[in-house]
């Protein structure tokens, strides 16, 4: 039987690729953090010659004749070598390198080049756009960038539209017409429910998330749970970013960011819960096929998946307040002081339509999610212009959520992901809050007393289970296979659409 062994001359080339983009994405996040405003172009630059290198590399005849001695170039299936058949982590290698090879052969090297450099210099401008509550000064780049990748989708090629030649990207196998299904029967559930919500007797209080909480206490509060989580800050790193994020050079050096706003507790708490998750994610995968896609994880909705797992399955639950919530009421005693739990967890959990997505609650969140997934499909298939974007956005929020931005900054300008030109990316969320509750409730039949274990603080034993069955395949398995690997059964909308009606159903009292 031929294994990795026999494909060294690939993975020692995968391997060398790997590193130049981990380069670029050591620029990337100090791009993001520290680097002084002024750098933005030729840090933009950089970037650039970096991910146009990586690709050359990974589009070279060196690496086609490495490939085709054990690939089949017509069908893409690994042959046998020397008459022996592959092992299975060899076969889904040469898989999953002959997918990424074949993408990237449709892309010209020099329009990945200024792809790269356009986001680069996209993201500067959209900082400050928002900082300044400018939708005009970002237009011109938005334009430049949709326009490279309705580029991108023609080069990539797609059968139906070209969104999902982009969304393809993120989650490989996803398509407009695989996730339609799955958002009209979200919605058909999540609107009606959220209509109860707002018409019940039961009003939750979340006034105590507002008083004042110094920055200092808040971000040792995160560094406290995420130790907990198990996020091994030997490996690891914790700073400060406008938009939390979550990057990855290796597993020995994993760095998620957070965000500080002194009236509202939760958005440093949570994002850094969630961050934390897509962090655990990369620090799980196994180092010893770094490089490789068996080094890399699966898909974005998988990610998300972490994230929202420890986010809201394990952060907004009862059980884990338990434990952590007298350590918050010492940490803030003058806010806290007289609050209990149950008046806090209520907080946490509070319906509330809101106009910021990475602070909307776990119900009102997917709603979010599904008016950009439409937007994106108009922008990339030509039905809408950059230049209305304001306008329909606001109309969307209004259809969905029923409140309307006062800004653009608080509107159509809040996320980072179309100025690095990140369009597919969205509908990854959803996927993600789905993939979540079911491998959490896969996790609470498989592990002993595990409501107990979190409200006493003991989250390594989760940790380690995610570890076991997600984290350390890597792209051994498709997202769907890996799912019914570890729960029976692929994505589907019922057990969060269960757990959210079950949930919601007792704090409001429905």
């Amino acid at each position: 039987m031929n294994t990795l062994t026999t494909l060294e001359p690939l993975t020692t080339k995968l391997l060398e690729i790997q590193r130049i983009n981990s380069a670029a994405s050591v620029l990337s996040w100090d791009q993001e953090t520290y680097m002084p405003a002024g750098g933005g172009e030729a840090r933009a630059e950089q970037i650039a010659v970096l991910q146009g290198l990586a690709h050359q590399k990974l589009v070279s005849s060196e690496m086609q004749t490495l490939l085709s001695q054990w690939i089949d170039p017509a069908t893409g299936q690994a042959v046998e070598h020397s008459g022996a058949a592959w092992d299975e982590p060899s076969r889904s290698l040469l898989r999953e390198v002959w997918r990424d090879f074949s993408r990237a052969k449709k892309l010209p090297s020099d329009f990945v080049v200024t792809l790269s450099r356009e986001c680069s210099l996209a993201q500067q401008v959209w900082a400050d756009a928002k900082s300044k509550n400018a939708f005009a000064m970002f237009l011109p780049n938005l334009r430049t960038i949709l326009r490279l990748k309705q580029e991108e989708a023609q080069y990539l090629g797609y059968r139906y539209s070209p969104y999902d030649a982009l969304l393809d990207v993120y989650e490989p196998g996803a398509t407009i017409a695989g996730l339609r299904p799955l958002f009209e029967t979200l919605k058909a559930r999540l609107v009606p429910l959220l209509k109860k919500i707002t018409q019940s007797n039961v009003q939750i209080d979340d006034s105590i998330l507002r008083h004042s909480y110094d920055q200092t206490p808040q971000l040792e509060f995160g560094r406290l749970v995420l130790t907990a989580m198990g996020y091994d800050f030997t490996r690891g790193r914790l700073d400060l970013s406008a938009h939390p994020f979550t990057t990855s050079f290796h597993p020995t050096d994993v760095r998620v960011t957070t965000r500080v706003h002194e009236h509202e507790l939760q958005s440093c708490l949570f994002s850094c819960i969630h961050e934390g998750g897509h962090g655990l994610y990369d620090q799980g995968l196994d180092q010893r096929y770094f490089g490789t896609p068996l080094g890399d994880s699966v898909s974005l909705g998988i990610h998300e998946s972490q994230s929202r797992l420890w986010e809201n399955c394990v952060g907004r639950s009862h059980a884990f307040w338990r434990f952590f919530y007298p350590i918050l009421q010492q940490t803030f005693q003058k806010q806290l002081h007289g609050v209990d739990i149950e008046q806090f967890y209520a907080a946490i959990n509070c319906v509330k339509p809101s106009l910021i997505r990475v602070e909307a609650d776990e119900l009102t969140y997917n709603l979010h999610i599904m008016l950009r997934f439409e937007i994106e499909q108009d922008l990339v298939e030509g039905k809408t212009q950059p230049e209305d974007l304001p306008a329909i956005w606001n109309q969307k929020m209004q259809d969905y959520l029923g409140i309307i931005p006062t800004s653009d900054a608080d509107g159509v300008l809040q996320d980072v992901h179309w100025s690095f030109g990140a369009f597919g990316y969205f509908p990854t969320y959803t996927l993600g809050n789905l993939y979540s509750v079911q491998f959490f409730e896969q996790a609470t039949r498989e592990i002993p007393h595990l409501e107990d274990e979190i409200a006493a603080g003991r989250l390594l034993v989760l940790r380690r289970w995610l570890e076991q069955k997600i984290h350390r395949w890597g792209r051994m398995f498709t997202p769907p296979h890996l799912a019914e690997r570890v729960t029976g059964s692929t994505v589907s909308p019922e057990p969060f659409l269960n757990y959210v009606e079950k949930k919601y159903g007792q704090l409001y009292q429905l």
